[in-house]
């Protein structure tokens, strides 16, 4: 499903701005840095806000940035030949992704599209692979990375083979409580059913009902204006059911 609302005429790099202190604490890997490398990682990242629709990442253009979310909701597709959309995954608060494409120095091959107001960072191609070159922590935390990223890919696959749409929700959301890829989701995922809907491919009232069938369980509490994961094991193996 695309996303249609109005978004700013102005490029998204022309309206970056410098990371704030608050916003820079919340940065995982930049714990792991020395604090010369941190120094420099920090004066060359970039936070802009971006709009609903509005696409930060678009298919075939070269990769200059490595981008992660501070705040909000993106996520990462590819246009169909017949004009639909194909979801790869949601992008919640605290993701850092396309390190593999910056790393081969290749052309994206997805496009990312925010699903709400965010706020996203970005660190420039020849920063990150500065931090590559000279810093061994940086290097075990990408490694950690794509090592759990395969893990969700395989997942995902998994869960787009699963007919029951209730199973389906429950492995999108296991995704997106995913601890190592999204440290900023915590306890509480800050969703609307609609979001939801647009990640899995159903209609938000499908979506509702998944939700409350997996709330009778004991998987998972509804919440105003997110969703609280009360067994993110349980949870798991219901989607694999």
């Amino acid at each position: 499903m695309r996303i249609n609302w109005g978004v700013p005429e102005r490029p998204v790099l022309e309206r970056a701005r410098d990371v704030t202190e608050q916003e820079w604490a919340g940065i995982p890997w930049l714990r792991v840095l020395s604090p010369e490398h941190q120094d420099a990682a920090v004066a060359g990242l970039r936070v802009a806000k971006v709009q609903p629709g509005e696409r930060i990442v678009r298919l075939g253009r070269p990769a200059t940035f490595w981008f992660g979310v501070v705040d909000g909701l993106l996520k990462m597709s590819n246009d169909t030949p017949s004009g639909g959309t194909i979801t790869y995954m949601g992008v919640p608060p605290g993701a850092w992704f396309g390190e593999g494409t910056l790393i081969k120095r290749e052309p994206y091959r997805y496009n990312i599209e925010a699903l709400r107001r965010s706020t996203v960072a970005g660190l420039p191609i020849e920063d990150f692979h500065a931090l590559l070159d000279r810093s061994i922590p940086f290097n075990r935390y990408l490694m950690n990375q794509l090592n759990e990223r395969l893990g969700h890919f395989i997942a995902a696959r998994e869960i787009d083979r699963q007919d029951d749409p209730d199973s389906r929700v429950a492995g999108s959301l296991a995704q997106l409580f995913n601890p190592v890829l999204y440290p900023g989701v915590g306890g509480l995922l800050r969703i609307t059913q609609q979001e939801l809907g647009y990640l899995v491919g159903l209609s938000r009232q499908r979506v509702n009902q998944a939700l409350n069938t997996l709330a009778e369980h004991g998987l998972i509490g509804i919440e105003y204006g997110g969703v609280r994961v009360r067994d993110l094991a349980a949870l798991r193996a219901f989607s694999m059911r």
